[in-house]
């Protein structure tokens, strides 16, 4: 019984993968992760998300890094951009971003009280040698920073992270990966290149309307997916109508059944 169980689960990956026809699925992606409006609950929140992505990366075999990140105020994140490498990874991830809320008795009221949180994320496939972005230098700007760690302590003592500014999109990226500040400069560029082309993917596919959906207000009225750990126990995707009861395990990476049912209704778009 254990060996159909098993046997069942590949076929459902191999389903999947056959679904990935598009160039640029076969790409490595970066996720990135926002907090939204609220403080310490929504950036724990975003924490969740980033070990729920980070779960499923670990399931799923692909080597996962965290380029930079933003620690929250009292506790979680208020940012992180997190690479995923391996096939596919964009393939599986595209489906990922939007407005993700959260529902749940908070941890942080003394009153234990309901609240309702909300963190954005946003998958964007990272190029590589075969696709060609120029950029022009002068329309980048250029700041370096102290890496932080944990309750914003410096974790170096030069300024080795870098943030970049491509003027003519507005496209900002931060990379605090190494203490090599010529490695995150180059890391940076290339996290830079990776959105500009996915941007390009956007507008071929006259998806442009789809973009700006991305970067709706992280508030209520824009998700795209409802995790509810009281009342009940739900976790239900409002674009496919899927939905799970089973809460622990998708936060503990198991999102096949989500990404599965967004590339068989949107896959083709």
């Amino acid at each position: 019984m254990e060996q159909y169980g098993s046997t069942i689960k590949l076929l459902g990956k191999l389903e999947l993968r056959k679904m990935l026809s598009k160039e640029e699925d076969r790409l490595d992606a970066i996720v990135n992760i926002n907090s939204g409006a609220g403080g310490t609950e929504s950036q724990d929140w975003a924490d969740m998300l980033m070990r729920m992505y980070l779960r499923w990366g670990e399931r799923n075999n692909y080597k996962t890094k965290v380029l930079d990140i933003q620690e929250g105020d009292v506790t979680g994140v208020k940012s992180v951009s997190i690479e995923f490498e391996g096939g596919n990874a964009f393939g599986y991830l595209k489906g990922e971003s939007g407005v993700h809320r959260l529902v749940r008795l908070s941890p942080f009221d003394a009153n234990n009280k309901r609240h309702t949180s909300f963190a954005s994320v946003y998958s964007y496939p990272v190029i590589d040698d075969q696709i060609q972005i120029e950029i022009n230098p002068a329309d980048l700007s250029w700041d370096t920073f102290r890496s932080s760690g944990p309750g914003g302590q410096n974790v170096n003592k030069v300024e080795s992270a870098v943030r970049v500014r491509h003027e003519p999109s507005g496209l900002v990226v931060e990379c605090q990966e190494t203490r090599s500040q010529g490695q995150n400069r180059e890391k940076a560029l290339t996290m830079l290149k990776s959105q500009l082309y996915e941007l390009e993917l956007r507008k071929k596919r006259e998806k442009l309307d789809a973009m700006e959906s991305t970067k709706k207000k992280i508030e209520w009225g824009s998700q795209i997916r409802n995790y509810v750990f009281h009342p009940y126990k739900m976790v239900k995707d409002l674009r496919t109508g899927v939905e799970t009861s089973n809460v622990q395990s998708v936060m503990d990476g198991d999102l096949d059944e989500f990404i599965k049912a967004y590339l068989i209704e949107f896959g083709e778009n």
